[in-house]
C-alpha cells in the first residue's frame, strides 16, 4: 500500500481488526520513510459494477461517491453515522448480488430513496430534491403532500 503523504511503496501494517459490523477490515499502517500513520478499509468486493447513467455513459460505480451523496443528505441530521454505514453496505451488497455487472443509475437512486425514507424524512427529501430534480418550491410541496398521504390539488 502506497503511503498517501510520501508515495513510498513499501508501508507496514500494524494492526488490523474488523470493523463493528464486520463488513470490512480497518488496518492501521506505518510508513517507514516518513512515519506517518494512517489507516485503510478492506471491503469484499464480489463483481466490479459499471453504472450506466442517464445519458448512456458507462462509468465505474464508486463506493465513494455513493457514500458521499448520503452523507450530504444527512448532513447535520441526528443520524448515526453507524446507520449511514449500514445503508452504504446494503446498497452495495444488493447491487453486487443483483447478477447484473451494469446497473442503471436509477436503480442506485431508488435504493438510495428507499433507504432514506426509512433512516430520516429530511435527509429522503434533501436527496429527493436533487434526483428528482425539483426547480421551484412547488416541488417541494407536491413531494411533501404525497409523503403525508395529502398530494396537493392540481386545481390551483
Amino acid at each position: 500500500m502506497r503511503c498517501p503523504f510520501c508515495g513510498n511503496d513499501d508501508t507496514q501494517v500494524k494492526d488490523s481488526r474488523p470493523t463493528e459490523d464486520n463488513s470490512a477490515i480497518r488496518r492501521r499502517r506505518f510508513c517507514p520513510n516518513c512515519a506517518a500513520r494512517f489507516t485503510t478499509f478492506e471491503r469484499i468486493q464480489l463483481r466490479e459494477l459499471t453504472v450506466v447513467k442517464k445519458n448512456g455513459l458507462k462509468v465505474p460505480f464508486d463506493r465513494d461517491k455513493l457514500a458521499r451523496s448520503i452523507q450530504i443528505a444527512t448532513r447535520k441530521r441526528p443520524v448515526d453515522p453507524e446507520r449511514i454505514e449500514r445503508l452504504i453496505n446494503g446498497i452495495v451488497r444488493r447491487l453486487e448480488s443483483s447478477g447484473e455487472s451494469e446497473i442503471n443509475s436509477d436503480q442506485i437512486g431508488a435504493l438510495v430513496m428507499d433507504g432514506l425514507a426509512a433512516l430520516d424524512k429530511v435527509a429522503y427529501v434533501r436527496f429527493a430534491s436533487v434526483y428528482r430534480n425539483f426547480r421551484e418550491a412547488k416541488d417541494f410541496e407536491d413531494f411533501i403532500g404525497s409523503l403525508s398521504g395529502n398530494p396537493q390539488d392540481d386545481d390551483d
